[in-house]
């Protein structure tokens, strides 16, 4: 048979395909192929092979071979899956790992480089999107899915991934990323969390735990008058310290344990990941918070492979961390002890993206045992490779998000001000303006509102030229990426 790289075939004879993409599998040569901004599915093999048939495109034929053109549609990509295994999303069970959400569907490549110079240390989830964020970007689970497929496909990536249908807060969008074929699934419970148990007293604190579902009651967990030591941490769990971890997050934890059973049931044998979010409450989770939100999921049957407290200090969107680092190791220290008790599991690093001052830290008290979760600073890449190229789109998307920054903020923990982030008639350099801590936040909390403002008449305003010249250039905004997912990821490769 002919090969994708050197073929015989006059179709062929001037296919742009990309050479690192080109693998053969069971005798059928897959590849991609990029026309200026348009990629294709390019498959070579034998005349009649059925697996070809399978595909959606334009088939050519010489006497004993066919070549497909194919279009980069879902029917595809699910058919490139089911003939290229690694090409499926995986469990990643307790590798340090790290999660790089991708709202533009376009920045898998460039993930994937600055992974592979981890040397396996790191294994990666590569399609990861919020419901929140996916509302916002205007893409479905299927679409998140099946863009990370192709950058994996891309980039010839065969190690595996991970695929995180993230924020999860009801059965209907369980249903929905299961049916897409994601793997791991972030239950977030954050609409369930009582924080008035952190001003209350004992009495209303009584109050509010009579209220509880009954299975989960003070009776039930069996843990009033408990003394844990932990390694060097010791939790009391007397009444008041327990009846608060009960009102606050008892209604919670039964919500997650409901949202497991659902998964379950609904995935039919299929195995999956669980991850627990409890990171997005307004006070940090006390490690004897922990130690009852880990003791009340084991007694319920619930199984996690991560899960994400609120931990001390500020996580603000697209920053590095905002407090002690010193007191940052200590609380993450004792929230390793109660995960090591409590069978194990990974600690999540929620809004993980450029906390680069604690990396090390979190590596260090977990033992490796380390989830890293970024969303928006690759969509800051993507703004930063439109600054270098084309300083226009990015000073009007600045200027847009300025205005929009105030009413875009109300559902995000940041703390930059207009008045503190230069004017657009004050900037000079573009590139640069995506360092500055109050550029950044604005530009991050406003995403959603970029891409989906439109014209009066309904054409796009900023998303189509966006996208347009991110596909034209897409080696600058891998570049890009891979940069700064080095440095996020290098902290991650050993304990310190």
């Amino acid at each position: 048979m002919n090969s994708l790289i050197n073929t015989s075939l006059p179709v062929n004879s001037n296919l742009p395909i990309l050479p690192q993409s080109v693998v053969g599998h069971e005798g059928v040569e897959y590849a991609l192929a990029r026309n200026g901004k348009d990629m294709q599915l390019v498959l070579l093999g034998n005349l009649g092979d059925a697996r070809l048939q399978v595909f959606e495109g334009e088939y050519r034929s010489n006497d004993d071979t066919t070549l497909l053109l194919a279009p980069l549609t879902a029917v595809n990509a699910a058919a490139l899956r089911a003939q290229l295994p690694w090409l499926q999303p995986r469990l990643l069970g307790l590798q340090t790992s790290a999660g790089m959400g991708d709202r533009l569907g376009l920045a898998t490549p460039g993930h994937i480089r600055a992974v592979r110079q981890t040397d396996g240390a790191v294994a990666p989830i590569l399609a990861q999107q919020s419901m929140r964020e996916m509302t916002r970007t205007g893409r479905t689970p299927q679409q998140v899915l099946d863009d990370a497929t192709w950058g994996v496909f891309q980039e010839n990536w065969q190690a595996g991934y991970g695929a995180d249908a993230d924020h999860l807060k009801n059965p209907s969008d369980v249903d929905t990323c299961l049916e897409a074929g994601f793997t791991f699934f972030t239950i977030d419970p954050g609409e369930h969390v009582d924080n008035r148990a952190e001003a209350a007293g004992a009495g209303e604190l009584h109050e509010l735990a009579a209220k509880l579902p009954t299975e989960m009651c003070l009776q039930a967990n069996g843990l009033l008058g408990q003394n844990l030591k932990i390694e060097r941490v010791t939790i009391d769990l007397n009444e008041y310290t327990l009846l608060k971890a009960m009102v606050k997050y008892g209604r919670a934890v039964w919500h997650v344990a409901m949202m497991y059973e659902h998964l379950k049931t609904q995935s039919a044998g299929r195995p999956f990941e669980l991850e627990v979010s409890v990171d997005e409450t307004a006070q940090p989770t006390s490690h004897a918070e922990h130690a009852y939100i880990a003791s009340e999921l084991r007694r319920l049957g619930v199984e996690w492979v991560s899960l994400a407290p609120r931990f001390v200090g500020e996580f603000e969107k697209g920053v590095d961390y905002i407090g002690d680092v010193a007191a940052f190791e200590a609380d993450i220290a004792g929230h390793a002890a109660v995960a090591r008790h409590f069978g194990g599991y990974k600690l999540s690093l929620h809004s993980g993206s450029d906390k680069f001052s604690i990396y090390p830290a979190a590596m260090r008290q977990t033992r490796g045992r380390v989830h890293l979760k970024t969303a928006g600073t690759s969509y800051l890449e993507a703004l930063r490779t439109v600054a270098m190229l084309d300083t226009q789109l990015f000073s009007e998307i600045y200027a847009f998000a300025r205005s929009r920054y105030e009413t875009d903020r109300a559902s995000y923990h940041v703390s930059a001000k207009l008045e503190r982030a230069p004017r657009p008639d004050q900037v000079s350099d573009w590139s640069s303006l995506l360092d500055q801590f109050d550029a950044r936040e604005i530009l991050h909390v406003t995403f959603g509102s970029v891409l989906r403002e439109t014209t009066p008449g309904g054409s796009s305003v900023f998303a189509e030229r966006l996208f347009h010249l991110l596909r034209s250039q897409p080696e600058a905004y891998a570049r890009n990426l891979e940069k700064h997912f080095v440095r996020h990821l290098s902290p991650f490769m050993q304990a310190s």
